[in-house]
C-alpha cells in the first residue's frame, strides 16, 4: 500500500517539477518556440513508474535471450535500481518456463542450454512483450501463469488482465495507422484502327486466332465460316455447313481441328486437313452460343439457350456431363486447367465456377444485376472478370471472391478480352469499345470506330473481340459485317497521352 502512495506522490513531483521548469523557462528564456531539454533523470523515473504501473502484472515473464546478452547475464540490475543475481552463482541453474514462451509450449518445461534466459526481463523487453501479447492470448495466460520468483508482483487474474489488455489497447491506439493506397496505373499506349476486313454477309459473331499465328477464323450470321490471313487480311477459306448463325468458333492448339457451334443447335469438328466436319455433338436441345476447349485434356465444353452446359469427349463425341442449374440462356463458357476448370455466365444474372470431374457447381456468384454475355480468364494471375450492362466485376480464383468494379461502359458489353500486359477489352452492342488497366481498373482509351461505308449507323455494334497469339494486334467482329484490326500506336509516349487518373473516395464498392 505503502509502495503505491509513495509512487503515485513521486510521479505528482516529478510532474510538478516539470511545469515549474517550464514556467521558469518561459520567464527568463526569449525564445518561446525553443523546446524545454529533457531532464535525464526524471524521464527514468517516470518511465520507471510507468513501466511498472502498467505492466507490473508481467513483469515476472522470461524475456528472450538475446536481451539477457546485451544487458550481460551478471549483475544485471532493472529498470528500478534492483541488482539481479544468479540464485546459485558459479553453477548451472536449470529454468523453468511458466508462462507464454517463444520456446517449449507447455509450462514447466526445462530448457536446455542454448534456450536458457533472464528470470528478471529488462525494462524494452517487458514492454515489448506486453505490446506483443494479444487480448485473447493474454486472457489465456493470466489465468496459467504464475510469478517465477517475487510474491510482491502477484495480482488477482481478473486485475492482471484488465491491465494487460488496458495496455495494449493503449498501445495499438498509439500506433499510427497505414493510409489506405490507390495503385497509379500502368501505362499503355493506346491502340489506332490500321485495318478493317470486309467479306461476310452478314453480322460477324465470333473470332479465334490459331495458335501459330498465321491465321484467324470468323463465323457470321450469313452461316459461314471463313479463314483469314492475318498478316494481310486476305480471305483464305470458306466453309459451310451450318444452317443458322454461327455463335462461336475455337481452334484446337492438340489437334489440327477446329469447332463451331451454331443457332441451328449443331456443335460441329471440322478437320482442317480435309476441310470437312468429321464429328457432330448431338445434345443441345436449343442454339448454342458459346463453346471453349479444356487447355490440356481433350474435352470441349459448349454452352446454350436450354440453360445447360455440356461436356464433350472430343474423340469419342459422348456427352460427358451437363451442367445444369442456371434458369436461362447460358451465353458464355471458358476453361482453365487449374480449379475451377469450367466458368459459366448466364442471362440469369449468375456466373457459376464448376467442378469438372462432378458435374457440379462449386460457387454461384449473384452479384451482377443484369445479364452475364461475357466472362475472361487473365492469362497469368489467377483471377477473371465478367462483364454485364450494369458493370465489368473482377473476381478472384478459386472461390470467386470479389476484387473490383470497372465501371463506365454503359451498354450491353458482349465481349471481353485481356493479354498479358493487363490490357482489358470491353466490347459492347453500341460499338463502342473501352480499354482498361486490369489491376487498377482505369479506363485510358475509349474506341467508337465508323461502320463501313453503306451501313447504317444503327449496325454498330462488337459482337466478339480477341488479341492475337503476339498481342500486339486486337481483332473485333462487328456488326457492319467487318473485322476491324488495332495496333498500338507507335508514336504514343507518357508526354502525349498522359494517364489522367482520378480515383473516386470509396473506390471498390462491394456490389
Amino acid at each position: 500500500m505503502f509502495g503505491v502512495f509513495a509512487a503515485g506522490a513521486t510521479e505528482n513531483t516529478a510532474a510538478s517539477w516539470s511545469r515549474s521548469l517550464k514556467r521558469t523557462h518561459d520567464m527568463f528564456v526569449a525564445d518561446n518556440g525553443k523546446p524545454v531539454p529533457l531532464d535525464e533523470e526524471s524521464h527514468k523515473r517516470k518511465m520507471a513508474i510507468k513501466l511498472r504501473n502498467e505492466y507490473g502484472p508481467v513483469l515476472h515473464m522470461p524475456t528472450l535471450k538475446e536481451n539477457f546478452k546485451e544487458k550481460g547475464p551478471q549483475n544485471a540490475s532493472d529498470s528500478y535500481g534492483h541488482k539481479q543475481y544468479p540464485a546459485n552463482q558459479g553453477q548451472e541453474v536449470e529454468y523453468l518456463v511458466t508462462g507464454t514462451h517463444p520456446y517449449p509450449p507447455g509450462p514447466g518445461v526445462a530448457l536446455t542450454a542454448d534456450t536458457k534466459i533472464q528470470r528478471m526481463p529488462s525494462e524494452s523487453a517487458a514492454q515489448s512483450l506486453a505490446v506483443a501479447l494479444p487480448s485473447s492470448q493474454a486472457r489465456v495466460d493470466a489465468n496459467r501463469a504464475a510469478p517465477a520468483g517475487g510474491s510482491d508482483r502477484s495480482q488477482p487474474a481478473g486485475m492482471t488482465l484488465a491491465v494487460m489488455e488496458g495496455g495494449n489497447a493503449k498501445n495499438s491506439a498509439l500506433m499510427a495507422k497505414k493510409a489506405p493506397t490507390m495503385p497509379k496505373p500502368q501505362w499503355h499506349p493506346p491502340w489506332k484502327l490500321y485495318r478493317v476486313i470486309s467479306g461476310h454477309l452478314g453480322w460477324v459473331r465470333c473470332i479465334a486466332v490459331e495458335p501459330g499465328n498465321q491465321w484467324f477464323v470468323t463465323g457470321s450470321a450469313d452461316r459461314t465460316i471463313k479463314i483469314w490471313d492475318l498478316a494481310s487480311g486476305k480471305l483464305k477459306l470458306s466453309l459451310t455447313g451450318h444452317i443458322s448463325t454461327v455463335r462461336g468458333v475455337i481452334v484446337s492448339a492438340r489437334s489440327p481441328y477446329l469447332f463451331s457451334c451454331g443457332e441451328d443447335k449443331q456443335v460441329k469438328c471440322w478437320d482442317l486437313e480435309y476441310n470437312k466436319v468429321i464429328r457432330h455433338y448431338h445434345g443441345h436441345l436449343s442454339a448454342v452460343y458459346g463453346l471453349d476447349l479444356h487447355p490440356t485434356i481433350d474435352v470441349l465444353v459448349t454452352c446454350s439457350r436450354d440453360s445447360t452446359a455440356r461436356i464433350w469427349d472430343v474423340r469419342t463425341k459422348a456427352s460427358v456431363h451437363t451442367l445444369s442449374g442456371h434458369t436461362n440462356a447460358v451465353a458464355t463458357v471458358r476453361c482453365q486447367a487449374a480449379e475451377p476448370q469450367i466458368i459459366t455466365g448466364s442471362h440469369d444474372t449468375t456466373i457459376r465456377l464448376w467442378d469438372l470431374v462432378a458435374g457440379k457447381t462449386r460457387v454461384t456468384l449473384t452479384n451482377h444485376k443484369k445479364s452475364v454475355r461475357a466472362v475472361v480468364l487473365h492469362p497469368r494471375h489467377y483471377t477473371f472478370a465478367s462483364g454485364s450492362p450494369d458493370n465489368i466485376k473482377q473476381w478472384k480464383f478459386p472461390d470467386g471472391s470479389f476484387i473490383q468494379n470497372l465501371s463506365g461502359h454503359n451498354a450491353i458489353i458482349n465481349t471481353l478480352t485481356v493479354n498479358s500486359d493487363g490490357v482489358l477489352v470491353s466490347g459492347a452492342d453500341n460499338g463502342t469499345m473501352h480499354l482498361w488497366d486490369w489491376r487498377t481498373g482505369y479506363n485510358f482509351q475509349r474506341v467508337h470506330a465508323a461502320v463501313q461505308p453503306g451501313s447504317l449507323d444503327s449496325e454498330s455494334g462488337i459482337f466478339a473481340c480477341a488479341f492475337d497469339q503476339s498481342e500486339s494486334r486486337l481483332l473485333t467482329a462487328e456488326a457492319d459485317k467487318t473485322i476491324k484490326v488495332y495496333r498500338e500506336d507507335d508514336t504514343a509516349t507518357e508526354e502525349t497521352h498522359p494517364v489522367s487518373w482520378k480515383p473516386e473516395i470509396i473506390k471498390r464498392k462491394r456490389f
